[in-house]
């Protein structure tokens, strides 16, 4: 079995593609390093034994797409490059629209000629926008997205699920919530170019003395301590999700058309209780202090994985202990790495 894994140089997709290697699949993959490294191949040999073939190619590039998957015997496709900076897809809109749509549509175009190419996209909890009642399920509202970001996943849920009706598709969309963590082995982990734009990067990055004091948005959220609730999920869980999902297109035990599945651990934890959870397992002190609230922050958002749980037989295994540590340990291997662009 033969299988893409775009933005597989990437945080998610460079995890996905060690437990895919390890299952035994050849994996191809698609990354235009435009926020990650060539380096991450390296990382994936080392643990899987073997080194998949990487093509450097902008899939937003119809003709670029068209000619490095012209031949190509796709047995399955996993979808996740694309641009995902929220703040940056407010400062610059079309930039997120053409890559994450256009890569959408042009992959969507191989696999309309390839129906038994199973196809398997990258979704987001954004698309929920700002959910009022927990824990979210696969039928809550979808209302307005918060960010161009977010209104890429809705428009691109909504161009997977037309398509897969048309053309008789077999296509699944997950949505996970706030994937943190690395590889055990310290191989591999999340590596943003730049500042990092999300919480737990932040803090081994500030942790290490590579960036200034935490700065904790709002303390007057109506939560236990003040502090937004998200729900934070091991990366590892979430590559063998990506695994188990695949698998259920590839014994034909998916429906025709699209489905759907949250991914998240079910539990809500605050900004200070991942805080609370570095501390503990580094045992080391983090220098942050509380900000104003940002704009547009949402007070809680965690996820019912009981359609996951049932139908993929997947649940999350890792603590956020756990991915705390994982993280750490991905940091300290890196030493000062870290701080090239």
């Amino acid at each position: 079995m033969k299988i893409l894994v775009t933005g597989g140089l990437g945080y998610i997709g460079s995890h996905t593609a060690v437990v895919l290697l390890e299952k035994g699949y050849e994996v191809l993959l698609v990354d235009n390093l435009s926020n990650t490294r060539a380096e991450v191949l390296d990382g994936i040999a080392a643990i899987s034994g073997k080194r998949p073939e990487w093509l450097n190619i902008d899939l937003a590039d119809p003709a670029a797409c068209r000619a490095a998957l012209e031949g190509q015997h796709l047995d399955g496709i996993i979808h996740f490059a694309a641009y995902k900076a929220v703040g940056e897809s407010v400062q610059e809109p079309l930039k997120y629209y053409q890559n994450n749509l256009g890569s959408l549509v042009n992959l969507l175009d191989y696999v309309s000629q390839h129906p038994s190419c199973g196809f398997i996209f990258s979704s987001s909890c954004t698309v929920y926008g700002d959910a009022e009642v927990f824990p979210i399920t696969e039928e809550s509202p979808i209302k307005p997205a918060e960010s161009p970001y977010g209104n890429t996943k809705q428009i691109g849920e909504e161009i997977l699920r037309e398509t897969a009706a048309a053309k008789g598709l077999k296509t699944i969309a997950l949505r996970y919530f706030n994937p943190i963590g690395a590889h055990p082995s310290s191989l591999i982990g999340e590596l943003p170019l730049g500042v990092p734009q999300t919480l737990v990067p932040y803090i081994t990055q500030s942790a290490a003395g590579l960036r200034g004091p935490l700065r904790v948005y709002g303390n007057d959220y109506p939560t236990p301590d003040g502090t937004p609730l998200r729900d934070y999920i091991h990366v590892m869980d979430l590559a063998n999700a990506h695994r188990l999902a695949l698998e259920r297109i590839l014994s034909g035990n998916s429906a025709v058309g699209m489905e759907i599945f949250n991914l998240g651990t079910g539990t809500g934890s605050s900004v200070l209780q991942v805080i609370q959870a570095f501390e503990r397992v580094t045992h080391a002190k983090l220098n942050w202090s509380f900000a104003p609230r940002r704009e547009g922050d949402q007070i809680a958002t965690y996820a019912d994985t009981t359609k996951a749980r049932e139908v993929l037989g997947w649940v999350a295994e890792k603590s956020l202990d756990e991915a705390m540590r994982d993280a750490w340990a991905w940091q300290v291997a890196l030493g000062s790495d870290s701080q090239k662009p």
